[in-house]
């Protein structure tokens, strides 16, 4: 087999649609888009910046062809040529010399044409050409009917792209086209691997076992032949002998005490290298004088189990899953494309990213419905980390029609990315979509629909049909939310009693306190908006006076700063979901601190409550991870690589040992969590304490949690019971020094508490690789953050949101290599806190110390 890849002499010519002046044929990347080629030649502006998403409207409507000139040597005899294309954004027709090879309408699959009857060495064009997929899609919803979705009339489920492309409440629309894969030209005899499909198991014994599925796809130039399929794992070797009428086989591997793959956090993450290779010839050394191996497959695999618990029980039904055997409480994250224009997106990156979401002690990834199906440097990223990926097929928040084309081009990007995915040890569950069935019973699609199909079939019989003859060894899960068995048949879909469910009465209508009001088996979506840190908002959005965002008169409320917030009525309910908890900001700047300050908080609410009910609540997936664009959204790390506060927060309270105050039967108890293999045996201190570090009251209670467990334990009456709710918190401390646990509670919100806003004192001096800052509380501060963006684009702190009691100090590391003003590292509005967002002192007195004395500062971490 031989490989030639098609990524230089590109050109890209616009050929329809309201094209500007001034734009014509322009040197291509491939793979690349149209957008990224415009921007390279400077002829579009950066549509992440200010309102530009608007002024590159018209690439909606444009055709394209994308050319190059390919001279093909003439074959062999006996070989074969083909033509592939690995992704084709969208709608294309596919030429070469004038001549039409095959159509394309999907983005989410590959395309492979037989070229060898123009493989005569005379230099001819490849062209692609590409229509706009907005007229692809508006022609087929006239054909087939309106459906209904989220973001109707947009027709992003009338064709097979990226459904965010349209935009999202998240995203821009823009609608790119391109050959975003790589094309090349492969040239092979006799026989090649077209599709290799390794089923990895691990037997209860430990042997790991690989039946390595093959089809072969034969030249047809050559009178057919014997085959030899051979593979190879972890010192295991096997072949088998494909006939000559045959035309796929398989061969079997068994591995006795194969290393054992783990998710993060249980164990290693150990990958063997897989080799699959086909002979010619019917084995015993003859290799039909091919001299070697024809074809030849690698992937790395690791040996692991999982099962998906969907059994019945006395709350419900469970939704739980299980890798090796072992039951893993998930800590996940919902995925969107990293970036909107996709081929921009390297491996480092993902690294990255992938990485952040390690630090904060994930242990999942949802790719959502309406992206992608990831790249492999994804997958294989997730899977040398540990990190389990729960793969949603490309249907969301909408009704896909079933008839034709869509029917079989749905089918095929199905069956191609399973087996596409499939030696990935990462990937643990499938899932057929995103709310559809949840739109289906309770967004006013069955009126609108009139008995029109909407996707039923695919979620309830395509895509588990699909799995069960490619890749059994996965679970499947109908959508998300799902119930897994409606019986009786009016329990709803998103019932959190049962199966997965999705969260969204928090953020659009009711406060995140009501987080508490359920305990989910499973959630699967829910989250909180908040802008994306100083830095990456203010060098992308400005005023649409053209001056700097902070300046105009309401920044928030700038038509600019608007096409940044997507989200319906999103900065409403940003006001609305704060007011209750930290008041009304004074300014641009505390507005910025409060929303962000509130996002993290509402969903370390969501998380310390949910992790408290383990394994009743067998996990969640937080909306979301990642930004693709600068963007007011859930995300916990911003387009520019930024953590937001609610990074830390996620970091904080998914430790693997955590300790929570949490309500329990109307009273104050401690949780503790241990999600390690050890138990974790210690004593909690708990005080109910004055702002100022007097203590009002004191108890201590012995903590023995066993591995994998939770433990709720009541929190004395009387530290539990507040004398003046305004002025006094609990404090709880498990252990001491570097594996101290601090947890406090406040029996009021902070608009109610008397915080003190000058609480802290805070020194900075250099240290090597950037600064040391050290903050001491003389009074309770809340949820201390560095907004260190704001001094250095490339400053980074260590830690954030982090509570003082009174006496107390934390010490932070900032690394950057950019020289910083020591007095601006550690006054507003780089050193926030929740304190000082209080807009008047609310000095309390100074009570008398039971003991005489002031509480002493104390070096907690």
């Amino acid at each position: 087999m031989q490989h030639l890849t098609l990524s230089d002499g590109w050109t890209v010519t616009p050929t329809a649609g309201p094209v500007p002046d001034g734009i014509g044929t322009l040197p291509a990347a491939v793979p690349g888009c149209v957008h990224t080629d415009l921007l390279d030649a400077g002829l579009i502006p950066d549509p992440y910046l200010d309102a530009n998403e608007s002024a590159v409207r018209w690439l909606h409507d444009a055709g394209w062809r994308y050319e190059r000139a390919l001279a093909l040597a003439p074959a062999a005899a006996g070989e074969r040529v083909d033509l592939v294309l690995d992704g084709v954004d969208t709608v294309g027709t596919v030429a070469l010399g004038g001549r039409v090879l095959g159509t394309t309408a999907n983005m989410h699959r590959s395309y492979r044409y037989d070229v060898r009857d123009l493989a005569d060495g005379t230099e001819r064009p490849l062209t692609v050409d590409l229509r706009s997929a907005t007229a692809y899609a508006d022609e087929l919803r006239d054909a087939l009917g309106d459906r209904p979705s989220a973001y109707s009339p947009v027709p992003f489920n009338f064709v097979r792209k990226m459904a965010c492309s349209f935009g999202w409440d998240w995203g821009p629309d823009l609608r790119t086209a391109g050959l975003w894969r790589p094309v090349r030209v492969e040239r092979w005899s006799v026989a090649r691997l077209a599709r290799v499909r390794p089923l990895v198991t691990l037997d209860a014994d430990g042997t790991g076992r690989v039946a390595v599925h093959v089809d072969v796809e034969r030249s047809g130039l050559a009178p057919a032949g014997p085959l030899t399929l051979r593979a190879a794992v972890h010192g295991a070797t096997a072949e088998v002998v494909v006939p000559a009428d045959a035309a796929s086989a398989v061969v079997e591997l068994a591995v006795p005490d194969a290393p054992v793959w783990w998710p993060a956090g249980h164990g290693a993450q150990p990958l063997a290298d897989l080799d699959v290779a086909l002979v010619a010839g019917g084995g015993d050394g003859d290799d039909g004088g091919a001299g070697g191996a024809l074809h030849t497959w690698h992937r790395r695999i690791g040996f692991r189990s999982v099962v998906l618990d969907t059994a019945d029980d006395e709350h419900g039904t469970r939704f739980t899953i299980v890798v090796n055997g072992r039951p893993v409480e998930v800590r996940g994250a919902n995925w969107i494309p990293d970036d909107h224009l996709v081929t921009r997106i390297t491996r480092e990156r993902l690294d990255r990213r992938l990485d952040q979401a390690l630090g904060a002690h994930l242990n999942l990834l949802r790719v959502w419905g309406g992206g992608l199906y990831e790249s492999e440097d994804f997958y294989t990223a997730c899977d040398e980390r540990g990190l389990l990926v729960w793969q949603d097929f490309l249907l969301a928040c909408a009704a896909y029609p079933e008839e034709e084309p869509l029917r079989s081009e749905i089918e095929a990007e199905a069956r191609e990315n399973v087996v596409r995915l499939m030696p990935h040890p990462s990937l643990v569950l499938w899932n057929g979509g995103n709310e559809n069935v949840w739109g289906h019973e309770d967004w006013g699609w069955k009126e609108r629909l009139a008995g029109a199909t909407w996707g039923r079939w695919y979620a309830e019989e395509l895509f588990p049909a699909v799995l069960a003859e490619l890749d059994p060894t996965r679970p499947y899960a109908t959508n998300s939310p799902f119930t897994p068995r409606r019986d009786p048949a009016d329990v709803h879909p998103n019932d959190p009693d049962r199966g997965s469910h999705h969260q969204w009465e928090v953020w659009n209508r009711v406060d995140y306190t009501a987080y508490r009001s359920e305990i989910p088996r499973f959630c699967s979506e829910f989250g909180y908006q908040g802008p994306p840190a100083w830095r990456t908002l203010t060098e992308s959005v400005h005023a649409a006076d053209g001056g700097p965002l902070a300046d105009a008169p309401v920044p928030q409320e700038d038509p600019v700063f608007l096409v940044h917030q997507k989200a319906d009525d999103g900065n409403g309910k940003l006001d609305r979901g704060m007011a209750p908890h930290v008041g009304a900001p004074r300014d641009f700047a505390d507005w910025h601190w409060a929303t962000q300050l509130t996002q993290a908080r509402a969903v370390r609410h969501a998380v310390e409550h949910y992790r408290s009910w383990w394994p009743r609540t067998a996990g969640w997936i937080v909306w979301q991870l990642n930004d693709c664009w600068p963007v007011t959204s859930w995300a916990a790390v911003d387009s520019a690589e930024r953590p937001k506060p609610l990074w830390f927060a996620l970091r904080a309270a998914s430790a693997p040992r955590a300790a929570f105050l949490v309500e329990r039967d109307g009273a104050l108890a401690l949780a503790a969590t241990n999600d390690t293999d050890e138990p974790w045996t210690t004593t909690a201190d708990l005080r109910r304490e004055s702002l100022l570090g007097v203590v009002a009251a004191a108890g201590r209670v012995e903590v023995d949690v066993p591995p994998r467990s939770v433990r709720v334990l009541p929190v004395p009456g009387d530290v539990a019971t507040p004398q003046d709710p305004a002025r006094e918190v609990v404090v709880a401390r498990l252990g001491t020094g570097a594996d101290a646990r601090v947890a406090t509670h406040a029996f009021v919100e902070d608009v109610e508490l008397r915080l003190d806003p000058d609480a802290l004192l805070a020194t900075a001096a250099r240290e090597p690789g950037g600064y040391r800052v050290d903050v001491a509380a003389r009074s309770y501060a809340a949820d201390i953050a560095l907004h260190v963006d704001r001094l250095a684009a490339d400053a980074v702190v260590d830690d954030a949101l982090v509570t003082l009691p009174a006496g107390e100090r934390v010490t932070f590391h900032v690394r950057t290599a950019a020289v910083l003003d020591l007095a601006a590292l550690v006054a507003a509005p780089v050193l926030r806190s929740a304190n000082d967002l209080r807009a008047v002192p609310q000095r309390e007195p100074a009570p008398a110390d039971p003991a005489g004395a002031a509480p002493a500062l104390e070096e907690v971490r």
